[in-house]
């Protein structure tokens, strides 16, 4: 089970640091696997402009780039990624930082007779998604030499979790926020009611069987919705799901995915029967 810091404070309000946080998980029976902080693996990744993109005189599909990285003078990278142009912002990782997607440290060279002392980067390069159809392009406006990981809100820590098979409870980020908050790490914050109005009749029917009983099924609640447009979800979620290791799809299947990672299959029957 995989969730980020921010995600975690979503549900949790309390001001305690990181680590305590890290120390009081596995005292619940939720086992730390591993923690990862993006701000400091990607820290010498920064913004830089590109001043000029010339054909490499000895390689058709490279390019000699002139980059602004925002110190110092300008820095030579040969690039082979096909979007590479001059006035282009992008990521640039200087010589001898980790590039964690193809696993190289990088070093000063020479390629095919000039210069490259750097490289402008992919999302794949940089461990961020499977895209390598050329290299990141940002916005015009954005702010040479700070920091990327600041500038695209990566810089949120990623933690997993094991879970054992008693534990379903916690296959949400509410249900571990629920649990923190019983340990007196901080509270739980209120669920986040609201009545929203039918429009139609909803064509779903239920049907209840209540068992010998009588109330094994004391309530089941669900909505209809027409009129969907689909399309990308919105950054934010898209980026949370990176995080945690799920590619984005569309809003209809990032939605789904989003709030079974939220609030677990099992929170959201007993979220629905409230």
């Amino acid at each position: 089970m995989k969730f980020t810091r921010d995600w975690l404070f979503d549900h949790l309000d309390t001001d305690r640091p990181l680590d305590e946080i890290l120390d009081a998980l596995p005292m619940l029976g939720l086992e730390v696997e591993s923690f990862d902080d993006p701000a400091k693996r990607l820290a010498p990744f920064t913004i830089a402009e590109v001043i000029s993109a010339e054909q490499h005189p000895d390689a058709d599909r490279l390019r000699v780039c002139l980059v602004n990285t925002g110190s110092g003078d300008p820095v030579q990278v040969v690039c082979g990624a096909p979007n590479a142009r001059a006035g282009m912002k992008g990521v640039f990782a200087p010589a001898g930082a980790y590039v964690p997607g193809i696993d190289l440290v990088l070093k000063a060279g020479n390629i095919r007779g000039q210069d490259s002392n750097g490289m402008l980067c992919s999302e794949r390069e940089m461990g961020l998604s499977d895209d390598h159809e050329g290299i990141i392009d940002l916005p015009a406006d954005a702010p040479v030499g700070q920091s990327y990981v600041d500038y695209a809100g990566l810089d949120d820590p990623v933690i997993e979790i094991a879970l054992t098979p008693d534990r379903g409870d916690c296959a949400g980020v509410r249900g571990i926020a629920r649990d923190m908050s019983a340990t007196g790490i901080g509270s739980l914050k209120p669920w986040p009611y609201a009545t929203a109005e039918g429009t139609f009749d909803s064509p779903v029917q239920w049907a209840r069987d209540l068992g010998a009983d009588g109330d094994a099924c004391p309530m089941v609640v669900g909505r209809a919705f027409r009129g969907v447009k689909n399309g990308p979800s919105p950054q934010w979620m898209q980026d949370r799901l990176r995080a945690i290791g799920l590619r984005p799809i569309s809003a209809l299947v990032d939605i789904t995915n989003y709030v079974t990672m939220d609030l677990d299959r099992k929170s959201t029957r007993l979220n629905s029967s409230h």
